[in-house]
């Protein structure tokens, strides 16, 4: 086998993996993702993994599959970007088939129910892990823990558009360098 196929193969199972047992999207993933991409295979740093975090929320589609995109595509270009694309999203498409076919037959059953009722609550737990690790990396601290709080509840509470706090914390970090 080549090396250049052996890479392409690393790329896609890291990806498929994190595809395949993760729950909870994007956001879930993320801890995930920056174990295998940056802690073990090395292949982003921590502080351009917060920024393609960034940057790939920002984009539409799919986050955990436009970070899939970066890494790929950092690493081996438009094929790279191919393969950690397809490993990212071939689980969930082959899960899709599968409860297309079956799951429509046993989704009341008690015990059905009953593990949905258990993953709740680790998905939950898989969300709260990055929003950590990513407040930590962004430099998070008691002096300015307040702007993230402040924009979660302004768009939960009042469904103020997310767009609108990115901007007002931009103009906010100029205003603050500028009159520093």
């Amino acid at each position: 086998m080549s090396e250049r196929l052996k890479k392409y193969l690393d790329l896609f199972f890291v990806f498929f993996k994190i595809g395949a047992f993760t729950f909870g999207g994007g956001w879930a993933m993320i801890s995930i993702i920056e174990k295998e991409v940056v802690d073990k295979k090395r292949w982003v740093e921590k502080e351009e993994f917060i920024d393609a975090i960034a940057v790939s929320q920002s984009l539409p589609g799919i986050l955990a599959v436009n970070i899939s995109i970066y890494t790929g595509h950092k690493l081996y270009k438009l094929p790279g970007a191919v393969v950690a694309t397809l490993g990212t999203i071939l689980p969930s498409f082959i899960m899709i088939l599968a409860i297309a076919l079956f799951f429509t037959s046993i989704y009341d059953k008690p015990d059905v129910v009953a593990v949905f009722r258990g993953i709740r609550p680790a998905v939950v737990a898989l969300i709260l892990i990055p929003v950590f690790s990513t407040a930590k990396a962004a430099k998070i601290n008691i002096t300015n823990v307040w702007i993230p709080i402040a924009g979660a509840l302004l768009i939960w509470l009042l469904g103020v558009s997310p767009v609108y706090i990115i901007l007002g914390a931009a103009a906010f970090g100029i205003f603050r360098k500028l009159f520093r």
